[in-house]
């Protein structure tokens, strides 16, 4: 018995029937030999971590597009804060942590530049839209290179948890497994605090303006109110499997009180003032680009101009702008806008 099949086993052993075994899995579309140390969770967590689009994670913004302070978070912090919340749930309701963590790092990987700005503008420029969680998995399975050709091939159930992390209202599809899901509501409990602990930072809101209702419950700290939420997450959600119903909620208190502090910052930051002034640059620069790669396909790299050869040309302009950074996405669209001679 080799080093992975010791750790299904261990799995197998450990933890309860209704979490996700690395030995049960649906498998991956292309079949392949399986590793000996590794699980096919813990392999496709290091596809990830080893891949071009997590790493460009790292210049995507995560809410303020003019990052003058280097505590302002990225979309790649916010991946790593959401893993480490989804982590921590998964572990109170003894879920398998491997396939948790790399769903948690794919996530995002499909995410525009310019964060939800970006993909607004993409959105209505995409014939039949664009949704980022749709777009993850599109650049998981057919942009990224892996060794065997286009795709990383991942399992199933990694590519699952990543479709159906997006929504909060209960009416969009959940992911099929309860780590997928723990995903799901982690993405939005990571977001809203480290959100609200920007914006007091960026000096567009105040703590004492939240709403008081909310933090009473919550906690008055950014790390108590995580806490609070982790918590609950982890003792209702537990109370729900062992009652027969396998699905991560919160209870109706708390998720009350992190849906009113959600609504607060759609009111006062997504759509305030000084997001609402930079929404309108950026959706001029995406525009343009668009519009200049959909005229001249030939300036593209030459992996982009052969998606648009097999998909269409809408598609192949949409996949090279919404892989781009914030800072690629405005160099190039210095470089075609600005004269070279004035460009120095």
């Amino acid at each position: 018995m080799n080093i992975r099949e010791k750790q299904e086993q261990r799995e197998l052993q450990t933890l309860p029937h209704y979490a996700c075994h690395s030995a049960n899995s649906r498998g991956r579309e292309r079949q392949e030999d399986k590793c000996d140390i590794r699980t096919e969770f813990q392999r496709d967590r290091d596809r990830i971590v080893h891949s071009k689009a997590f790493r460009r994670l790292k210049h995507k913004t995560q809410v303020y597009i003019s990052q003058d302070n280097d505590h302002y978070r990225t979309r790649l912090t916010h991946t790593l804060e959401v893993s480490q919340i989804a982590r921590t749930i998964g572990n109170g309701l003894m879920l398998n942590a491997d396939l948790i963590e790399a769903t948690a790092l794919a996530h995002d990987c499909g995410h525009t530049p310019f964060s939800h700005s970006g993909e607004e503008v993409l959105d209505d420029l995409m014939p039949g839209g664009f949704r980022h969680n749709e777009n993850s998995v599109r650049v998981l399975t057919a942009i990224e290179e892996g060794s065997a050709g286009r795709g990383l091939n991942l399992t199933w159930e990694v590519l699952d948890g990543v479709l159906y992390h997006s929504g909060f209202d209960g009416k969009d599809r959940e992911a099929s497994t309860l780590e997928g899901q723990v995903i799901k509501l982690s993405d939005k409990i990571a977001y809203v605090q480290h959100d609200i602990d920007d914006s007091i930072r960026a000096g567009i809101i105040k703590h004492s303006e939240l709403p008081s209702e909310c933090i009473q419950l919550l906690g008055d700290t950014h790390s108590k109110r995580i806490s609070t939420l982790v918590r609950d997450a982890i003792e209702y959600s537990s109370s729900l499997i062992e009652k027969g119903t396998n699905s991560i909620r919160l209870s109706p208190p708390i998720k009350k009180a992190l849906v009113g502090l959600r609504d607060y910052m759609f009111e006062n930051v997504y759509f305030g003032p000084v997001c609402k002034a930079e929404r309108e640059g950026i959706r001029y620069v995406i525009e343009f680009l668009f519009g200049y790669y959909m005229k001249n396909p030939d300036k593209m790299p030459g992996f982009y101009q052969r998606i648009t050869e097999e998909e269409g040309m809408e598609r192949g302009v949409c996949d090279y702008i919404s892989g781009m950074t914030d800072n690629y996405c405005i160099d190039t669209f210095k470089s075609i806008t600005i004269p070279r001679a004035f460009n120095i």
